[in-house]
This record gives structure tokens, sequence and C-alpha cells, in this order.
């Protein structure tokens, strides 16, 4: 099968002879969503200097968009005429040096959103890894509907053990030439860009084609008539989503012409599920405002009527001085995620708890912690492990919201180069 989906793109980059990418890359806007701290320490770091932070919205202030979006749109126009250079038909092969050392290796190109479906069940060559919740798109619609340009957090991964696609091409990268190369604010590591030339750009093609055959798609999963999976999206679901409807109605508006805009396309980091760096952490639920004893004997008793054929389960449910481990013998759930949030969906659907609230929490101290305070009951279980993401993606459909995590938020992409949109 000839993949199409991946492409080299006209990206766009500040001269960093002149301007400090430092201060111009920021962090993905969907972190440190409860630290306004941080983004304000951002702020007084950037200064007047040209930065990233200026042309993009923190969802911790999402509900000063109507004040802020006219700014973005504004430092997008200034940074366009003024500080962006462009990079005609680029891909670039990214070193991301992590806070802890570890190295992210990643590749940066456009994926065509025809090929990308975020609906479960979608057969697309792209797809969501996890449940696209529909409330969280608009607002990400209204940032990029009328856009001048697109700017990166969207991180996509490639089911790659035999490493074949973004690691052969770093044993000469020496001899590409560098596009970026400094240290990321906030001790948030390093990062480091070469620019591919045309002969790397069609072995990375190549590459990816072999993993989406036919004959691939069955060794790896042991099943025939699979269709083909190439991209399963790791971090940026939402914006990617809101992507694809800003592409759709730009279609309703404008039919075939719509193909060759732009629009059609959204600029993406690729790396491999299996880079050493990459560490999947799962995300543990607590329940609030709730009799956590009713809760506990409730999710037992619904876990003992499941009729699944999925292989057991066990979630360990914690309050106080009560600690219970829970086997689910038949679940539904391919993961114990899975069956503990269509036990939370149903409560929160139906009400049965009145006032009850769910948050989501990482490290398993945390969640012990929260679930020992007055009406609240936390639910912990084993991450779900790297392997099982693409099977997972293929059988179920895509996983429950929140499963896992992929490193600490200052690992989290870092906005840096960018595209136009029109």
């Amino acid at each position: 099968m000839k993949h199409d989906c991946f492409h080299a793109a006209d990206i766009l980059l500040p001269d960093l002879t002149i301007t400090d990418g430092t201060r111009w890359s920021a962090v993905a806007c969907d972190q440190y969503t409860a630290q306004p701290d941080y983004w304000e320490a951002a702020d007084a770091f950037v200064g007047d200097t040209p930065s990233t932070l200026r042309v993009i919205l923190p969802e911790v202030y999402l509900k000063e968009a109507d004040v802020r979006i006219p700014a973005i749109r504004e430092a997008m126009v200034d940074y366009l005429d003024e500080i962006l250079e462009c990079h005609p038909d680029s891909m670039i092969l990214v070193d991301r040096t992590l806070a802890d050392g570890k190295h992210r290796l990643g590749l940066v190109g456009m994926i065509d959103l025809e090929d990308y479906d975020y609906r479960p069940g979608a057969d697309t060559l792209i797809r969501a890894t996890e449940e696209t919740v529909p409330e969280r798109i608009p607002p990400r619609t209204i940032i990029r509907r009328g856009a001048p340009m697109e700017l990166p957090h969207v991180m996509m991964l490639i089911d790659d053990a035999q490493k074949t696609v973004i690691e052969p091409l770093f044993e000469n990268a020496d001899s590409l030439p560098v596009v970026y190369d400094f240290d990321l604010m906030q001790n948030s590591g390093h990062l480091k860009g070469y620019l591919l030339d045309t002969e790397k750009q069609a072995e990375v093609l190549a590459a990816l084609s072999a993993l989406a055959t036919s004959e691939v798609m069955e060794q790896k999963y042991n099943r025939q008539g699979l269709a083909p999976l190439l991209f399963a999206v790791g971090d940026g679901n939402h914006s990617l989503a809101a992507a694809k409807t800003c592409y759709e109605e730009l279609k309703a508006r404008m039919g075939d012409a719509a193909r060759v805009h732009p629009m059609r396309y959204a600029l993406c980091e690729v790396v491999n599920l299996y880079d050493a760096s990459l560490e999947f952490e799962p995300i543990y639920r607590v329940f609030f405002n709730i009799d956590p004893m009713r809760v506990a004997e409730d999710f037992k008793a619904y876990c003992a009527d499941l009729k699944g054929d999925s292989a057991p389960q066990t979630v360990r449910l914690s309050h106080g001085n009560y600690d219970e481990a829970v086997t689910i013998p038949h679940p539904v759930s391919t993961l114990a995620v899975g069956t503990v949030q269509n036990f939370v969906n149903d409560c929160l659907a139906d009400g049965r708890y009145g006032d009850a609230e769910v948050d989501y929490i990482h490290g398993e101290d945390v969640a012990l912690t929260l679930g020992s305070g007055d009406g609240a009951l936390a639910f912990l279980f084993d991450g779900m492990k790297k392997e099982e993401l693409f099977p997972t993606v293929i059988f179920d459909g895509s996983l429950p919201r929140k499963t896992f995590s992929m490193g600490h938020a200052s690992d989290k992409r870092f906005y840096t180069e960018a595209r136009r949109l029109g």
C-alpha cells in the first residue's frame, strides 16, 4: 500500500541567530491549566521579545478568549511579516532532551486531515487514541478559524518496534543542516532540529509506507483484513479535532476547492511509540462528594454483573483505612481504566450520587491522599503498556478519556515551528 498521509511542509521559523530560541519556544497550551503562576512567569521571562507565547491561547486563560484572540491574530500577522522565514518542502528531525536528560526523537511534517477521523470505530490511517470530548473542540476551533498560521503541539505515534523510520535518520545527523539548537524555558530541557534533504525525506515516506501494509498489520495484530493504522494521536487530539472541524467547515463552503487549501493539512511531530524516553503513566480517578462505602459496594456489584470476554482485571479502591483490591472476572473493556470510566460515566449520567464529581489524577500518592478525604474514594489500577496502545485503538475504537499520560508537563511538545493557513 502506498502511504500518502504525511508530507513535507513549508515550515516557518524565525532567524534564530537574532531571535532568542529559549524565549521563542513555549510549552503546549493545555499544560499547567491549574497553575497560572507558570504562565505568569513565562510571560515575564519573554517580555517584549518574539515568542510563540504571543500567538497561542494558554487554556488557563480560556475565559479571556474574547479579549486575547484579537491580540493573538495581530501578533500572528506581525510575525508573518517581520519574524518568520519559510523553509519550503521541509521535514525537521527533532532531538528533544527532556528535563531528566533522556532524548526523545521526532520528525516534524504535516498530516492530511482527509486521512484523520477522531470518531470511535474509525478505520482511517490516522486515529484518535482517546475519547474525544465534543465540548472541548469549539474553543479550539474559535482560535484556529480565521487564523493566518498554525503552530503544532500535536504528537503522532507510530508503532515501529523495529525502529525503521526515525532512528536511522540520526545515524548521519551531524551531516544535516541544523535549524535550531537551544535550551527550553523554565528548565524544560533542550531542543535541536535538523533539516532533512529530499533523499532522507524519501526514505521516511518509504519506511512509513512499509508500516501500513495489510501484511504488516496482520503480522502485528494477528488478524486478517484490518484497515491500516499508521498514526495514533499521542498528544493534542482535541487540537487536531479542531483542525479537522475547521477543514470540514471549509469544504462545506468551498466544495472541491478546499482540497487544495492549506487548511487541509496540520503540522505535527511524529514520535516512535518505542522511543526509549516515552513512559506511559496511568491517570487515576477520584470520586468526591459521595458516600465512599456506598460507591465501593456499587462498583463491586457493577463489576460482578459484567459479561465481557476481556482478560480479568483488578482495581484498587481506597479511602482512609479502607483499601480493597476488586477483581473483575469478565470485563467488557480491554483495560481496567475502561471498566472504571464506564462506571464513572454511568454514575455521572444518571446523577445517582447527587453532586458527585470525578477528578483525573496523576501519581499514586496524590490519588491516595485525595481519596482519604471526607466524601472521597480513589480508584487505582495498573497503567497501560506501550504495546497495548495500537491494538486497543484498533479493536476497541479508542481508549477512555485520560487513560494515560506521556511524561510530565515540562516534557510536552513546545511550539517552535509554524505554517501558513491562508
